[in-house]
């Protein structure tokens, strides 16, 4: 993330960020307020992050998934709901007895497929991964159960050895 240092004065610098668990998107946030921002892919940029398993994906969205959402559970809802409709509901169809169910499942996992190329050529991965797309979705709708549950729970956004957002007192 780059950020010119007149801009990150301006917003107060990255003390008006430090308690965020989500601090790229707080610092966007924050930004947007005095100016314009741009999100996207640089041709030459390279991650410096390293996923050599599933394990840190899934700590990385177990710790922001809630927070993203606003801890709302009608987003939640809302979320897993599009999530499954999306990614999920197309490979039943294909799995259905009903021929028209399984055209329209394939033709939509196709889409779905084709939608995420761009995606995976910038970042240079295997096209094949496309096929998968409904395994990564039920991935993200397991990892953001768990961020809700852990929030309920008083142990949300636990990052760098402390919890960054304990579940509301329901008194």
């Amino acid at each position: 993330m780059l950020i010119r240092a007149a801009t990150l004065e301006r917003i107060g610098g990255l003390d008006s960020i430090r308690g965020e668990i989500i601090d790229d998107c707080a610092l966007a946030r924050r930004v947007k307020s005095v100016g314009k921002v741009w999100l996207g892919p640089a041709r030459d940029t390279t991650s410096i992050r390293e996923y050599r398993s599933w394990r840190p994906i899934w700590d990385m969205v177990v710790r922001s998934a809630f927070a993203q959402l606003d801890y709302s559970p009608l987003m939640l809802a809302l979320t897993i709901s599009m999530l499954s409709l999306t990614y999920l509901a197309p490979p039943l169809l294909v799995l259905s007895s009903e021929p028209t169910a399984m055209v329209c499942g394939g033709f939509a996992w196709l889409g779905m497929s084709i939608a995420f190329l761009p995606t995976l050529r910038a970042y240079d991965v295997p096209r094949p991964i496309t096929v998968l797309l409904p395994l990564i979705a039920l991935f993200y709708v397991a990892a953001t159960v768990v961020s809700a549950v852990l929030f309920w729970r008083g142990r949300g956004g636990h990052w760098k050895g402390r919890v960054q957002a304990p579940a509301p007192d329901s008194t």
